[in-house]
C-alpha cells in the first residue's frame, strides 16, 4: 500500500470541517501526531524494507512494540535477533506482555504531560488501535481534594493510523467546546473502569466525545471497535483515552480492555508525575523568591542593585541569594551565597544560611567571624548541605572595604576611571566543611567605584568555564563605563546580564551592585571622651559646637538633652574611652559606643527613684533609636529630622 501524507485523501481521518487538517490546537503541541500506512499482513524485518512503502513516520510501530490483535504475527526486527516470535500465535497471552512492556517503558520514558501523551499515542497506533483521542479533565484536579463541580473534558490530541482504517470526516470544531459528563457514564469513568463503546453507560456520551472525528465506523454506534479508557493518576481521573479500530481490524475483545487499562494507568501516572514535579517546581520558587530580599535598603553612602534570574523550567530551583544588611555607623554589609545542588532542599537551606548571616551581621562581627559561625551552622543542619559565600563589609565613612570569602567566586570591582579588577580575596573553603580558617582582607573603596558581586550561573555555561566568564564579565563592566561615564547601576546590571546569551540556563543568576558614594568628611564629628562623672557635660559642649557649625541650632536643645542622657548611661557601665559620633545626613544621626555588652531597656521608674528615666525622654523626644550589641560592646543610637530648609550644607568647614 502506498503511503501518503496527512490531507492526501479525503477518505481518511482528519479532525477539520471540510476535509481539512486538524487544527493546531486540537494537536499535541500544535502539531498532529504523525500518521503511518497500514502495515502488511507480512510486515518487512527491516523498519524500511525496499518496496515496502513504509516511511517510518512516527506513528509506525517502533520495532519493539508486536502488533497486539493482527491477523498475522510479525516477525522480530533486527535488535531482537534470536527471539523466536513466530512460534507464538498471534494475541496470545505473551505477545500481550511483550507488547505492553515496550509499550508502557516508552510511555514511562515522557518528561512531563505532553511527551507522556505523545509516547502513549505512539505506543497505542497502530500496534493496538488506529485512532486515538485524549480528553483531560478540566480543569486538571491538584493534590488529593477532589475538584468541585461537574466532570468536564477537553479534547487536548488525535493522533490517526492508516489512511483506509476510517471513513468521513468530521462536522467541524466541537473539539475545542468543553464536554460535560453526568450520570452512569461520570460514574463509570470516576470509579476507573474501561468499558467498550457498546456498553450501556457510555452511549449517551459516545457522540460527543468522538464528534471531532465524526463517524468512525458507518454504524451508529462503534461497539466494540471503541474502547474508553479511564486516565486516572494516584488519587484523581485525570482524563480518557479512546482507542478506535476501523473496520478492517478485528473488533477489541476483552483482554484487549486490559491492554488499554494497562496504558491508560501508565500515562496517567506519568502525567500524575509531571503534575507533582511541577507543583514541587512551583513551590520551591515561591519558596526562594520570598526568602530573596523584596527590596534593597537604601543606606547613606551606597547605592544598590541587584538582579535575580531563575534557571530554565527544565532545571530545579537552586539555592542562589544575595543580601544587603544596614550595619551601625552606616555601614553596609553585602553578601551573596550559592548552595550547592539543585532542590526544594537547596532552597530550604539557603533560607536558614541567609537568616544566620542576618543575625550574625545584627551582632557587628567581622566578615571572617561571621563566616566561621556560618560554617558551624552549616553543619548543625548536615554535613551534605555546602555553599559558597562572600561577605563584605562597606564604611563609606572611612571608605574602605572588609572582605572574606568561603569558596565563592571574586567580586569585581569597576574603578572610577572605567577600569575593571578581579579582586584577589583569599579563597576559603565553601561553608560546611568545617575547621577551615577565613581569612578577611582589608581594601580601598574610592568614591564613584562601583562593586559586583554575582553568582556562577551568571559567568559559567555547558560552553564556558567559569575563568573565562569573569574574564568576560570584567570586560563587558569596562566596556559599558567606557560608553557612559559612571553608567546607572540599573544600565550596569542589564549590560552584564547580556553575557548570558540567549539559551536555556542551567543554574540561577543572583547579582548585588553597589555604588560607593562615601561620606562627606565635613559632615561627621567624631570624638572620644573617658567615663568620668564631667564626661556628660563634655559631650553637651561638643555637640552644641558642631551643631552650630552645620547650622542646625533649632535642634540644639533636644539634641543637647538625649545626648546628655545617652551619655551618662555610658558613663555609668564603660570601663574604657566610650565614642560619640554625629552624622548630618538628611537626619542627624547621633552613636555612643562603650564597651559594655548591658543593652539598655526601658522600666518604669518608681516615684522614690533617681534614674531609669532616660530612655523614656529619648523615645519620646528622637524620631528613632535603638540598640545595638557588637563584638566589643554597645552602641546606641538616635534621630531626629532635619527641617527641609536646613538639610543643605551651606558652610565650609571651619
Amino acid at each position: 500500500m502506498e503511503h501518503r501524507t496527512p490531507g492526501q485523501d479525503p477518505g481518511r481521518l482528519r479532525a477539520g470541517a471540510g476535509g481539512g487538517p486538524a487544527p493546531r490546537d486540537m494537536a499535541v503541541d500544535a502539531a498532529p501526531l504523525g500518521t503511518g500506512a497500514a502495515p502488511p499482513s507480512t510486515p518487512p524485518a527491516g523498519p524500511s524494507s525496499p518496496g515496502s512503502g513504509r516511511s517510518g513516520s512516527v506513528a509506525d510501530p517502533p520495532g519493539d512494540l508486536p502488533a497486539a490483535g493482527r491477523g498475522a504475527t510479525p516477525p522480530a526486527p533486527a535488535a531482537e535477533s534470536g527471539r523466536e516470535e513466530a512460534e507464538h500465535a498471534p494475541g496470545t497471552p505473551t505477545d500481550r506482555l511483550r507488547y505492553l512492556e515496550a509499550a508502557t517503558r516508552r510511555i514511562a520514558g515522557g518528561i512531563d504531560q505532553g511527551e507522556t501523551l505523545r509516547e502513549l499515542c505512539r505506543a497505542a497506533i497502530p500496534a493496538f488501535a488506529d485512532a486515538m483521542l485524549v480528553h483531560l479533565r478540566e480543569p486538571l484536579p491538584t493534590g488529593d481534594r477532589p475538584p468541585d463541580g461537574p466532570l468536564a473534558l477537553r479534547l487536548h490530541s488525535i493522533a490517526q493510523g492508516p489512511e483506509d482504517s476510517v471513513t468521513g470526516a468530521p462536522p467541524g470544531t466541537a473539539g475545542f467546546v468543553e464536554l460535560t459528563v453526568t450520570g452512569p457514564f461520570a460514574e463509570l469513568l470516576l470509579a476507573g473502569r474501561p468499558v467498550f463503546g457498546d456498553a450501556a453507560e457510555t452511549a449517551p456520551e459516545v457522540g460527543a466525545l468522538l464528534e471531532p472525528v465524526a463517524s468512525m465506523p458507518p454504524a451508529p454506534s462503534p461497539g466494540r471497535r471503541l474502547i474508553i479508557a479511564p486516565l486516572r493518576g494516584r488519587h484523581q481521573l485525570l482524563g480518557t483515552a479512546a482507542l478506535l479500530r476501523g473496520t478492517d481490524r478485528p473488533a477489541f475483545t476483552g483482554d484487549d480492555l486490559l491492554v488499554a487499562s494497562q496504558l491508560a494507568t501508565h500515562a496517567a501516572f506519568g502525567i500524575d508525575r509531571a503534575m507533582l514535579s511541577g507543583r514541587e517546581a512551583s513551590l520551591a520558587d515561591a519558596l526562594q523568591l520570598t526568602m530573596l530580599p523584596s527590596s534593597l535598603p537604601a543606606p547613606t553612602g551606597v547605592r544598590l542593585a541587584s538582579r535575580y534570574l531563575p534557571a530554565a523550567g527544565t532545571s530545579q530551583v537552586g539555592g542562589d541569594w544575595y543580601d544587603a544588611i544596614p550595619l551601625p555607623g552606616n555601614r553596609v554589609a553585602l553578601v551573596v551565597g550559592d548552595v550547592m545542588g539543585h532542590s526544594m532542599t537547596s532552597a530550604a537551606i539557603m533560607g536558614q544560611l541567609r537568616t544566620t548571616v542576618q543575625t550574625l551581621a545584627g551582632l557587628d562581627l567581622p566578615p571572617e567571624e561571621v563566616l566561621h559561625h556560618l560554617d558551624e551552622q552549616a553543619q548543625r543542619l548536615g554535613s551534605e548541605h555546602m555553599a559558597t559565600c562572600l561577605y563584605a563589609v562597606y564604611d563609606p565613612i572611612s571608605q574602605r572595604l572588609l572582605v572574606a570569602d568561603a569558596g565563592h567566586l571574586p567580586p569585581v570591582l569597576l574603578h572610577p576611571d572605567g577600569v575593571g579588577e578581579v579582586l584577589r580575596i583569599p579563597p576559603g573553603a565553601p561553608i560546611g566543611v568545617g575547621g577551615v580558617p577565613f581569612e578577611s582582607v582589608e581594601m580601598p573603596a574610592p568614591t564613584g567605584a562601583t562593586l559586583l558581586l554575582y553568582t556562577d550561573g551568571l559567568v559559567e555555561s555547558r560552553t564556558r568555564d567559569v575563568w573565562s566568564g569573569v574574564e568576560l564579565l570584567r570586560a563587558r563592566l569596562e566596556a559599558t563605563a567606557s560608553a557612559a561615564a559612571s553608567p546607572p547601576l540599573e544600565t550596569l546590571c542589564d549590560a552584564v546580564l547580556t553575557i548570558l546569551g540567549q539559551g536555556a540556563r542551567d543554574d540561577d543568576v543572583a547579582l548585588l551592585a553597589a555604588r560607593f558614594d562615601g561620606f562627606p568628611p565635613r559632615n561627621v564629628a567624631y570624638w572620644f571622651l573617658n567615663p568620668e562623672p564631667q564626661t556628660a557635660g563634655r559631650a553637651r559642649q561638643l555637640t552644641r559646637r558642631a551643631l552650630h557649625r552645620w547650622g542646625l541650632d533649632p535642634l540644639l536643645d533636644t539634641t543637647e538633652l538625649l545626648v546628655s542622657e545617652v551619655v551618662t548611661n555610658a558613663v555609668r557601665y564603660a570601663s574604657r574611652p566610650i565614642a560619640l559620633r554625629l552624622l548630618r545626613t538628611d537626619v542627624l544621626r547621633c552613636e555612643v559606643g562603650d564597651d559594655s555588652p548591658q543593652v539598655p531597656r526601658m522600666r518604669r521608674a518608681q516615684a522614690g527613684d533617681e534614674g531609669g528615666r532616660g530612655l523614656f525622654l529619648v523615645d519620646r523626644l528622637a524620631q528613632r533609636w535603638g540598640a545595638t550589641r557588637l563584638s566589643n560592646g554597645k552602641v546606641v543610637w538616635f534621630e531626629q529630622p532635619i527641617p527641609e530648609e536646613f538639610r543643605e550644607f551651606r558652610e565650609a568647614d571651619p
